[in-house]
């Protein structure tokens, strides 16, 4: 059984320091009745302070980001009352940099020496940073995974009263909520502080590949539209209504030719987006009787009435069908 080493002679005040120095850890000390606080050279970086500059612990204070001040100078006037160790974590506000920093100490005046407590501070801004991107992204997938379900439950409504038997309904459900999931891993961070979105163009062009990959129609799909952004709830909507018209068309319009041709074009008019669908050298398209739009026409219909803030406009001719979209840009950026 081996011995247990007692000789520690070899922790002397340079190999302590080091142990500091690689912990990255900085020393403090705060004399509770002067006020007067002093740090190690580590201290006076972590602070942005000038080494060796006379200090008090309210004008440290000052240095704490303005949310946080009042908690700090509550919990270290407390630490005097508190018996054992206590921790607790704060940010600096720094010109316009924010760093979090952790105060660590043993409170409690028992063993107070010299009327001056101490302890350590330690850099903790990496590990708080990752933890509000733990939060940020568990509150976004909760959020994502609401509306989608949300979603969800209104396709199936909708799709069982258009469908004729449980197999049509499956079949068409299944491709309404494809089309969704295809916009939604379209939505990623765009460049430039503009939030989390997807490319308008990318919309388009995603989810109209699979009819664009159909035999001798490949490569007659066009599109040419405005770059921009479409927010997360936007491309969800919008998803739904290039879906419902691709679907028309490959029914009854130009996507059901070898000779048909399918034009995508857009423009920013004032405060709207204008989309023009126009369809050519598919079989000749007439209008609907009235009163006998269908499921898929009324969901387009409500979607860019609803959910866009906008308009939809059918015009019916030999050539194909064109359809005239115009959203709200504020919505469509949503």
């Amino acid at each position: 059984m081996s011995k247990l080493r007692t000789d520690h002679s070899q922790w002397d005040e340079s190999a302590l320091r080091r142990a500091v120095d690689s912990a990255g850890i900085a020393l403090w000390s705060w004399n509770v009745d002067t006020d007067d606080f002093d740090m190690d050279e580590r201290g006076f970086a972590l602070w942005s302070v000038a080494p060796h500059e006379d200090l008090t612990f309210e004008h440290l204070s000052e240095k704490v980001h303005p949310a946080d001040r009042d908690r700090v100078r509550a919990a270290f006037l407390a630490t005097r009352a508190i018996v054992g160790p206590y921790e607790i974590d704060f940010r600096t506000l720094i010109g316009k940099k924010v760093r979090w920093i952790s105060a660590r100490g043993t409170g409690s005046d028992e063993n107070i020496v010299r009327r001056v407590v101490m302890g350590v501070f330690l850099d903790v801004t990496g590990r708080k940073q990752a933890e509000e991107s733990s939060e940020l992204l568990a509150g976004e997938m909760s959020h994502r995974v609401k509306n989608l379900l949300t979603i969800a439950s209104g396709l199936a409504r909708i799709t069982s009263r258009s469908s004729s038997n449980v197999t049509d309904m499956a079949a068409q459900l299944t491709h309404r909520l494809t089309a969704l999931g295809r916009a939604h891993d379209l939505v990623r961070p765009l460049p430039g502080s503009q939030g989390d979105a997807a490319l308008l163009g990318d919309i388009f062009s995603v989810l109209l590949a699979p009819y664009d990959d159909k035999g001798a129609f490949a490569g007659r799909i066009r599109i040419a539209v405005p770059r921009m952004g479409v927010g997360e709830a936007a491309a969800a909507s919008l998803a739904l209504v290039v879906h419902e018209l691709a679907t028309n068309s490959l029914k009854y319009g130009a996507l059901s030719s070898d000779e048909g041709l399918l034009d995508v074009s857009g423009c920013v008019v004032a405060d709207k987006v204008r989309i023009i669908w126009t369809e050519h050298g598919g079989p000749e398209v007439a209008p609907p009787s009235e009163g006998q739009e269908g499921y898929g026409s009324k969901l387009v219909r409500n979607t860019v009435q609803g959910a866009l803030g906008g308009s939809i406009n059918y015009e019916w001719s030999k050539a194909g069908a064109l359809v005239t979209l115009e959203v709200k840009a504020e919505l469509l950026a949503a």
